[in-house]
């Protein structure tokens, strides 16, 4: 992805990636493997490999502040509308429309 970004002309150091998972944060920053953590597929370690490397950095967000839910969950009206408006894909002036 960031390659992709930059033969665009958009130059990011660090990927920021949202999550509501503390477990899953925390394993992506402890390097040591534990006999729990053994059978986690290899593709969630390329994501701990990149943590390690600075290229993507793991944020904790709420649960109900999550913005991808409006892609993968049936949203009341109001929460669908307000995170439209979070994600710029509503314009608030035309709402009387």
């Amino acid at each position: 992805m960031k390659q992709k970004l930059f033969d665009y002309g958009l130059i990011l150091d660090h990927i920021h990636i949202r999550c509501d998972n503390t477990s899953a944060i925390n394993l992506s920053k402890n390097p040591i493997l534990h006999s729990r953590t053994k059978h986690i597929e290899i593709r969630h370690n390329f994501l701990r490999d990149h943590v390690q490397k600075g290229d993507c950095i793991l944020e904790f967000v709420d649960t109900k502040n999550q913005l991808v839910d409006i892609l993968t969950k049936p949203l009341p009206k109001e929460t669908f509308f307000a995170i439209r408006i979070e994600l710029g894909l509503l314009d608030i002036n035309n709402l009387d429309k």
